[in-house]
């Protein structure tokens, strides 16, 4: 089984070797092989940005759990512990390396709250 990072070239490889070969002149085909690439290539494009993504994030998420573990911040569920926001939804948490931003919903209304991660002190609020 390939890992999810992978599908995306491999499907493109799939591809090329399918439509890359000898038709043995059939035009018809032949013309049907570019634009089925360029469908093909621009589908991989737009699924490695998401890759990006979650690799970033995965960075972040080693970064904040080293630090805690090294005494260096405190970790996430103490300071979501310290941070109410009434009548709203926690729905997630960036971090920065020394910020924790903290992202809460209520009703239609998104509530940033920043948060320095060595202290635990509210730094900013949107």
């Amino acid at each position: 089984m390939l890992s999810k990072s992978y599908k995306p070239i491999h499907g493109l490889f799939n591809a090329i070797c399918y439509f890359g070969g000898d038709f043995h002149g059939q035009a018809e085909k032949s013309l049907m092989r570019s634009p089925l690439l360029l469908v093909l290539a621009a589908m991989v494009a737009s699924a490695l940005p998401a890759e990006a993504q979650g690799l970033q994030n995965m960075r972040e998420q080693d970064r904040a759990y080293r630090a805690t573990q090294q005494g260096q911040i405190l970790p996430l569920p103490e300071i979501r512990a310290r941070i109410r926001v009434p009548g709203a939804q926690f729905i997630g948490a960036e971090f920065d390396g020394r910020v924790y931003r903290l992202k809460f919903l209520r009703g239609a209304e998104v509530i940033w709250i920043d948060v320095e991660a060595r202290t635990g002190r509210v730094i900013g609020r949107q």
